[in-house]
């Protein structure tokens, strides 16, 4: 297995963990045959994510992607592709930019065990790490970063119901659910003992704040989950938002929450240095994340809150997600590399929320 210059992982040959190329090819041939040319598909998985696995599929009409579950243990809450499907579809006209969708698939004879999903393969890169900056002046992350803002402020913007959406989720109560869900799935993925979470747990849920605004949330809202292009100015853009599989309606501000906690990650007392790749940095042209919060409030037409829960869930709801992959990991249950260090931002990330919540943050 190699990574190359792209960010892709080729495992070589047809065999590639969770897809059999094989089998997807002849149910296509059926299924979606005019989805195909004659050439055989090849695959590479690429890079990066630590949930879902996302493949690069080439000798198709165009350049696909198929997003899957991941192997082995899949709480059954979370990784729903007919729900990732469905929200990106349904934003394919709005201003929020999104890949096209193409076929969903839910036939253990297509060659993935489980439910996944075609895309469109968007021209773009994910900002992954500081050596992606070296690409772009410190005012072109400065107006990279507040066009990040603005999408997100534009998704919080759109009316479910417009787009198909009405049902997606219930906003009432939602807080409540998050932590309950989460909490669930730490149960689900508890193999050692994490009193400094377990108390993250316990404080988040006696002080919840009230609602203000409701939208459609993405769920994990970050710079790496978005491709950025150049336009014909050569000014750098946001292309399109990726990785939809916690979308749902809800507050708004828990999208907010977790955009900040990513933007300031690193700097948390006791994160392992290294682990946690971003390209977001000090002088790097990055802005503080305030100055992303007033964006988005002029964006959004809104004024925000004191953010401190949000924050704090935020830190609560990576930390379970990686205990998740953490869990995964030792199971023998997860393809590609780094995921031996995840289990090690799990406590950093706890004690950061409770400082959250404390002021101390």
């Amino acid at each position: 297995m190699s990574e190359d210059a792209s960010g892709t992982t080729t495992t070589g040959g047809r065999a590639i963990p969770g897809l059999d190329l094989d089998a997807l090819e002849t149910w296509l041939s059926t299924n979606a045959p005019e989805l195909l040319t004659g050439t055989p598909l090849s695959a590479t998985i690429i890079a990066g994510g630590r949930s879902n696995l996302t493949y690069a599929l080439d000798g198709a009409r165009e350049p696909l992607v198929l997003r899957r579950p991941p192997l082995g243990h899949v709480q059954k809450t979370a990784h729903d592709m007919a729900r990732e499907f469905r929200v990106i579809s349904a934003l394919a006209d709005s201003a929020v930019p999104v890949p096209r969708t193409v076929l969903f698939i839910d036939d253990a004879s297509a060659g993935v065990e489980m439910p996944c999903y075609l895309m469109q393969r968007v021209e773009g890169r994910a900002l992954k790490s500081q050596r992606d900056n070296a690409d772009f002046t410190g005012e072109q992350l400065t107006r990279l970063s507040h066009d990040l803002a603005r999408v997100l402020a534009k998704l919080h913007t759109i009316d479910p119901a417009t787009v198909g959406l009405a049902d997606f989720g219930r906003p009432e109560g939602f807080l409540v659910r998050q932590l309950d869900r989460w909490g669930r799935q730490y149960e689900g993925s508890r193999n050692r003992d994490l009193p400094e979470l377990d108390a993250l747990q316990r404080e988040l849920g006696e002080r919840f704040p009230e609602t203000l605004y409701t939208s459609i949330v993405h769920g994990d809202f970050r710079l790496d989950n978005a491709l950025v292009a150049i336009d014909a100015a050569g000014e750098p853009h946001i292309q399109a938002v990726l990785d939809w599989e916690m979308a749902t309606l809800g507050d708004s501000l828990t999208d907010l929450g977790l955009f900040g906690l990513y933007w300031d990650i690193n700097s948390f007392e006791g994160m392992p240095q290294g682990v946690v790749a971003t390209s977001v940095a000090p002088g790097e042209g990055y802005p503080p994340f305030a100055e992303l919060i007033e964006v988005y409030a002029d964006t959004a037409g809104i004024e925000i809150p004191d953010m401190s829960w949000y924050l704090a869930f935020a830190a609560f709801k990576l930390a379970v997600i990686l205990e998740g992959i953490h869990y995964r990991y030792q199971a023998g249950q997860t393809v590609g590399e780094g995921f031996e260090h995840m289990g090690s931002i799990v406590l950093p990330l706890a004690r950061a929320g409770r400082r959250y919540l404390t002021g101390e943050a």
